[in-house]
């Protein structure tokens, strides 16, 4: 690359080339084609998403220096850092190559909090940081207004346009920058479509989406849970846990029968629920045995690393708190067992694989159990003519939701391979008294 204004044997005219003469003329400067910024960049995502380890190097080599075949700098060669437009023209279009991904991602499913978990599980937290940063950009070009929930993704996700004093809060040299930008485009743009839970900015119809609930009981299951995750003895978690499910189904039951009377009932809608490794299949299974505990539907996304719930908004609101709150316990129940077992504290995938699979199974069982018990409860105070017509409509109107979305969904079976750790995640479940007030050896419904 040469350096700026360097003087070539056709730049000037008349006598001598002396700074200080006023009559020397100048001829006009060569010109110098603009820079294909878009060009560049769907060469280098090509590159990247293919095989050619050493043709992605070269093609994000010249995203970087700003040149390729229609950059051409002053020497002749690729125009480069020194030349006017090409860094800034690549920036400019890679930020806008990644919003214009986004706003394609939208009708298609996608929702913000999909993409960043995405983003973040195969390429790593600095470019999951750098797609908040473009969900910012993509939310201030929008104009109108947008659904609450979908700000409220971008609020967890800390998506907001950032000023000069945050240009540098990451480190970020501009090389990797762009290199994180190109990889990140490369799988926005290699995505599928999946089920649409709720309309996107700008869309209409599709099914409703859970709103906050304002819940003064959902507040307390929220209390109870975090108090059966932040203690250290199990027989208080098993009893907070156990007061939170029957307040879950109570709940439930309840806004059941107001639906049922409203002008504009609630219609099934649907969230997604990240399962991460290690253990994507046992953390499934467990998304599936509370979805199901709470007249809820589940299909779980392998390869896109979450699972669908589908239900009513209120039993999704209360899926996705159990959820959380007995993943954290089986977790902190399964590093118990692991210090317990025969042989130490050894730890192998095994043994926590099947750990985790049995606490699963197991407290789906109890959970639908508690379920079960409640609505016998309140099938006698309402009267069965009242409820159980509800709540087989509501249970019609999840299953067409979910035939719709998922018309070819299949079963697969799990595979344990560490009986010790069966026996140990199923103890682990059993210890957990749901009903609140019960005996922890009181014998429940459908144990096998």
């Amino acid at each position: 690359m040469s350096p700026r204004g360097r003087q070539s044997g056709y730049g000037y005219r008349g006598r001598a080339d002396t700074p200080d003469d006023p009559d020397i003329t100048r001829s006009p400067a060569p010109r110098k084609d603009p820079v294909d910024a878009d060009a560049l960049i769907t060469a280098a995502v090509a590159a990247v998403r293919g095989s050619d380890v050493r043709d992605a190097e070269r093609k994000l080599d010249l995203l970087v220096v700003g040149g390729g075949p229609a950059g051409v700098g002053d020497d002749g060669g690729p125009a480069g850092v020194g030349d006017d437009g090409g860094p800034a023209a690549v920036d400019a279009a890679l930020r806008d190559r990644l919003v214009a991904a986004l706003a394609r991602l939208w009708p298609r499913g996608w929702q913000p909090t999909d993409v960043a978990r995405i983003v973040t599980r195969r390429l790593g937290a600095r470019p999951g940081r750098l797609l908040a940063d473009a969900l910012a950009a993509d939310r201030a070009a929008r104009p109108g207004p947008v659904p609450h929930w979908w700000d409220d993704q971008l609020t967890s996700l800390d998506a907001r346009l950032r000023g000069d004093d945050d240009a540098g809060r990451e480190g970020t040299d501009r090389i990797t920058a762009l290199r994180d930008g190109v990889e990140v485009l490369a799988l926005l743009t290699g995505l599928p479509p999946v089920a649409v839970l709720r309309p996107p900015p700008g869309g209409s119809g599709g099914a409703s989406g859970s709103g906050p609930s304002g819940s003064r009981v959902l507040d307390r299951v929220r209390a109870l849970l975090a108090k059966a995750e932040s203690t250290t003895f199990p027989a208080e978690a098993e009893a907070f846990t156990g007061k939170a499910q029957e307040l879950i189904a109570r709940h439930s039951l309840e806004q059941a029968l107001v639906e049922a009377t409203a002008a504009h009932p609630d219609r099934p809608g649907g969230i997604r629920i990240g399962t991460d490794a290690p253990y994507a299949g046992a953390k499934a299974l467990l998304v599936q045995e509370v979805a199901t505990a709470n007249r809820c539907e589940s299909v779980w996304s392998d390869d896109l690393g979450f699972a669908t719930v589908l239900g009513f908004p209120a039993d999704l609101a209360a899926v996705e708190l159990l959820h959380t709150s007995l993943l954290v316990q089986a977790t902190a129940a399964m590093l118990r067992g692991r210090r317990e077992r025969r042989g130490g504290g050894r730890r192998t995938r095994a043994y926590d694989e099947a750990f985790l699979h049995a606490f699963a199974q197991r407290i789906g069982e109890r959970l639908r159990a508690a379920t079960e018990e409640a609505s016998r409860q309140a099938t006698a105070a309402a009267g069965p003519d009242r409820l159980l017509p509800v709540l087989a409509a509501r249970s019609d109107a999840v299953r067409e939701r979910m035939d719709t979305l998922f018309p070819g969904v299949t079963r697969a079976r799990l595979n344990v391979r560490d009986v010790e750790g069966w026996q140990s995640g199923t103890a682990a479940a059993d210890r957990a008294s749901l009903a609140g007030d019960a005996p922890a050896n009181r014998p429940l419904p459908g144990r096998r």
